[in-house]
C-alpha cells in the first residue's frame, strides 16, 4: 500500500484560477475505483497500490492537456512502507496520538 500527495497545474491558462481544470480532475478521480482520494486546498491525497497511483497520475497528468492548455506541471510526492500496511488515516491518527499524549520525542 503506498500513499501519495499530488499537485497538478495546468499552465497557459487565460483565467488565473485553476477551479475549473481540478474539477476536471476531480471528476476523472470520481469515475474510478482503483485509489482512493482526498482533495484539500493545495492538491489530492492518494492511497492505494502504487503501480495504480502511477498510471492514474498519468491520466490525471493528462486532464489540462484534454482541456486544451499548452503546458502541465505536475508534482507527485509518493510514500511506500512494505513492512507494515499504512494508510492516509493511519498517518495522520500517529501524529494525532503524539500530540494528544503530549510526546515530543
Amino acid at each position: 500500500m503506498a500513499t501519495a500527495d499530488l499537485t497538478v497545474i495546468g499552465l497557459g491558462r487565460s483565467d488565473p484560477s485553476a477551479s475549473r481544470y481540478i474539477a476536471a480532475i476531480q471528476r476523472k478521480l470520481g469515475e474510478q475505483e482503483r485509489v482512493k482520494f482526498v482533495m484539500h486546498a493545495m492538491g489530492t491525497s492518494l492511497e492505494g497500490e502504487t503501480a495504480d497511483i502511477l498510471a492514474l497520475v498519468g491520466e490525471l497528468h493528462a486532464v489540462p492537456f484534454d482541456l486544451g492548455l499548452p503546458r502541465v506541471y505536475t508534482v507527485l510526492k509518493l510514500d511506500e512502507r512494505r513492512d507494515k500496511p499504512q494508510t492516509l488515516a493511519d498517518k495522520v491518527a500517529s501524529v494525532q496520538a503524539r500530540l494528544a499524549a503530549g510526546d515530543e520525542s
